[in-house]
């Protein structure tokens, strides 16, 4: 909680006061590997963060087969997550949301955080702030799909996260950099060249 905190106070000043009002609306949860956190056509009720874990979002395959499935995007340790879309407009997910690891995140529903950007000037900084974060994830995405290779991508994802890369089925990380799983193993044969 406290590394949140330190996170937020880097942009706002934070008093205890609605720090308190913040983190007591704060939902703890546990979650096995491969469990589904938010299933696709589910209206999305939560901003979350990862305080241990990797979680995916991922559009699921005809008929919920892992067949082509695209993973576009991951959250590790502290870091947000949400059907950010399905969260801000009420509407059903296009997508899924689903843990590679053994999860524990935090959660404040759409309700509390609403209640909490309209009654302190705090809340709303926070709120503009998550979507800050929400929109440059995005950008960036898709500015390195368009002007990386696949081996830059792959680089940039290692380099960010080498520790947890490895939990990761390369199936998802091929699907993540836009490549087929042979076209990652040539990638990491050369990487450890």
């Amino acid at each position: 909680m406290e590394n949140i905190r330190a996170y937020f106070e880097k942009f706002i000043d934070l008093n205890d006061f609605v720090w308190s009002l913040f983190t007591e609306k704060l939902i703890e949860e546990s979650y096995p590997k491969n469990a589904i956190i938010l299933k696709k056509g589910e209206v999305e009720n939560y901003v979350s963060i990862v305080e241990t874990g990797v979680v995916r979002l991922y559009i699921p395959g005809e008929e919920g087969s892992s067949f082509n499935e695209t993973t576009f995007g991951f959250a590790f340790s502290g870091h947000f997550f949400s059907a950010y879309d399905s969260f801000i407009h009420r509407k059903p997910c296009e997508y899924q949301i689903e843990t590679i690891t053994e999860t524990n995140i935090w959660r404040v529903t759409h309700e509390d955080l609403s209640n909490l950007y309209q009654n302190t000037r705090e809340g709303n900084a926070i709120g503009r702030q998550m979507s800050e974060l929400f929109f440059c994830g995005k950008q960036n995405r898709e500015l390195s799909l368009l002007t990386k290779s696949a081996e830059e991508r792959y680089y940039s994802l290692f380099k960010h996260q080498p520790q947890l890369i490895k939990e990761i089925p390369l199936k998802y990380i091929a699907s993540y950099i836009g490549i087929t799983p042979q076209a990652l193993s040539r990638i990491r044969a050369r990487v450890t060249e």
